[in-house]
């Protein structure tokens, strides 16, 4: 894990346990960002970038609160390096996890405009776009504690604190999910799916790449396969867990109108937005729907889904084997 001190702004790499205290930055990415190689110079260039200025404010207010070390995804990560973009998306979530304090910088949350009322802050911030990109999911659920800055790096407040119902309203994520009095774990497949249901990645691959950490899933990634990224993920998800509710997705625009017709056989979700309209199960509520759901039968399982009148599928017989069979058995 490379790390950046926080006082002389020079990068060093740790491993293991000799990992020190750190804090972590969670951002939106925009033009000019600050890159590995142009940390590497730190001449006159890089200090006209607004990266620089971005990562500059983090370490500053990390020093004011007691932190030697931070680690920042657009410099700490040499992207020009497969095996180790690899490493750190696969890793991710553990760092964000293992972070003392997470940043939340939000670019498009100005200082200067408020008048002093909590309301002209919120209504800024229930609108940053840090809300609506896929990385910042897990940014948000992974470390203990997330503090929300302005683009002044002015606070607005933490996740775990003041604004816990604010963030839960703006995206659907269930309080106990952000104050850490429940463990992601307890939320169904599809529940945590759908959270990020209505997101973007500016690559399509990083819309299932982003989720690893969330599902405790390591894969290989694979840029240039588009979806199938996607696939592979719930093929992994389905390899470690017995959650079936990774099955009830949402038919919407984007799935083909024979996407789970017989000479298909498939019936995963194709994309991400279609678990967007799917019932908020949660773990404890799961087995007594997919007994209901099932008629307890032991060989079969069967979703009533879809519209038939339309055209699409009327009723999904699922084999309980297909755990093994998405699983290559």
């Amino acid at each position: 894990m490379r790390l950046i001190h926080t006082r002389s702004l020079e990068m060093e790499e740790f491993f293991g346990d000799q990992i020190p205290e750190y804090a972590i930055l969670s951002h939106t990415w925009e033009k000019g960002e600050a890159t590995f190689q142009d940390w590497t110079k730190l001449d006159n260039s890089i200090r006209e970038k607004p990266g620089y200025v971005k990562i500059t404010g983090a370490c500053n207010q990390a020093k004011r609160d007691g932190f030697d070390w931070l680690w920042v995804d657009t410099n700490c990560i040499d992207k020009s390096s497969s095996a180790e973009l690899t490493e750190a998306i696969n890793s991710m979530f553990t760092w964000y996890r293992d972070a003392r304090i997470c940043y939340a910088y939000l670019q498009d949350v100005p200082s200067k405009d408020f008048s002093g009322q909590a309301e002209d802050v919120m209504a800024f911030f229930k609108k940053s776009k840090w809300f609506g990109r896929g990385w910042t999911l897990q940014e948000l659920l992974a470390p203990t504690k997330v503090v929300f800055y302005t683009q002044e790096w002015k606070r607005i407040g933490s996740k775990a604190e003041s604004l816990t119902s604010k963030i839960a309203d703006i995206t659907g994520i269930d309080e106990m999910f952000l104050d850490g009095s429940m463990a992601l774990s307890a939320s169904s497949i599809s529940k945590r799916l759908s959270w990020i249901a209505n997101r973007k990645t500016t690559r399509i691959e990083d819309m299932a790449y982003c989720l690893l950490g969330i599902f405790d899933i390591n894969m290989p990634l694979l840029y240039g396969e588009g979806h199938k990224a996607f696939t592979r993920l719930q093929h992994e998800i389905i390899k470690s867990s017995s959650d079936h509710t990774i099955f009830c997705w949402t038919w919407n625009d984007d799935v083909p109108y024979d996407w789970t017709r017989a000479e298909k056989s498939d019936v995963l979700a194709l994309v991400l937005s279609d678990f967007a309209g799917t019932p908020p199960w949660s773990r404890p509520e799961l087995h007594e729907d997919v007994e209901e759901i099932s008629g307890g039968s032991s060989g079969q399982m069967c979703y009533d889904w879809g519209d038939a009148d339309e055209g699409h599928i009327g009723r999904w017989e699922l084999v309980r084997s297909i755990r093994g069979d998405c699983a290559g058995n």
